[in-house]
């Protein structure tokens, strides 16, 4: 079971940050001592702090409750043509790094696609083996390390595979495009979306044509969280808001980490997105 990629404290550090609000200025908005709010920002838990200091920051007080008491996972997803690949990338036992790649491929066809490569592209290759398909694109949704370190053994592997990234946040030996543009893998549709903020140019690729639509999002939202704004806090919230959050509830999200989700789960459990809490 892939575990949950952030803490509640991961969660208020990157508010802290990406909004520039000072520990003083919480403290002298929320009344809550800086003291309390330093223990927070170091993971000690306290329910009525965080429920306290959560409005100030633009966070849904319930949904950060229920990260720290880790009382809410997403419901597992199946689904044929969809399988996802988690990899260690840092195995520092104290602060163990996992990232996602996944596999996407067209039933009919056997025409698949990898989306990222992971820290060790190794499983998501024999996987293509093992199912017989043919894998002809890679599609990068970010240009951080951690996503895209393998994709010379892919390429390797597969040589003529087209590599795709967005224009604006170009990998070497990687085709650009535009955000809007469309691709195809077999009959399945691949629409590109902008979801920058952690990085330049994050891009979304949802994919219709399976029985519920996918949508990997790199770092742009994780179950329970997001991506931290590197680039641009104020546009990462943004831009997931009209670009992921429009999609059908039903829509399948791949997180660069973590676990899968979907559109309305992170409704309904998001802390960064209160305004989708009924």
């Amino acid at each position: 079971m892939i575990e949950l990629e952030d803490f509640f404290e991961d969660v208020i550090g990157k508010t802290l940050r990406g909004t520039g609000v000072a520990d003083g200025v919480l403290s002298f908005l929320t009344n809550v001592e800086p003291d309390t709010i330093a223990k927070l920002k170091e993971g000690e838990f306290d329910e009525s702090a965080v429920r306290a200091i959560a409005p100030a920051l633009g966070l849904d007080a319930d949904s950060l409750v229920e990260l720290a008491n880790r009382s809410w996972r997403p419901e597992p997803v199946e689904l044929a043509g969809l399988q996802q690949f988690n990899t260690i990338f840092d195995p520092d036992p104290d602060d163990m790094m996992t990232v996602n790649s996944y596999l996407i491929w067209d039933p009919q066809t056997k025409e698949a696609a990898l989306f990222d490569t992971g820290a060790d592209a190794g499983p998501a290759l024999a996987a293509i083996g093992e199912l017989g398909l043919e894998l002809t694109t890679l599609f990068i949704t970010h240009s951080h390390i951690d996503h895209i370190i393998d994709r010379e053994k892919v390429v390797a592997a597969h040589p003529g595979i087209r590599v795709l990234v967005n224009a604006k946040e170009p990998v070497a030996g990687a085709e650009r495009f535009a955000a809007g543009d469309t691709f195809s893998i077999g009959t399945l549709r691949v629409i590109t979306r902008l979801t920058w903020g952690h990085s330049p140019a994050g891009t979304t690729y949802v994919v219709n044509g399976l029985a519920r639509p996918v949508a990997v999002v790199g770092d742009a939202l994780f179950a329970q969280s997001m991506g931290g704004g590197v680039i641009s806090f104020k546009d990462a919230l943004a831009t997931n808001r009209s670009e992921i959050f429009t999609l059908e509830d039903q829509t399948v999200v791949c997180p660069g980490h973590g676990p899968m989700t979907s559109v309305g789960e992170e409704k309904a459990h998001n802390p960064f997105f209160p305004e989708f809490k009924s």
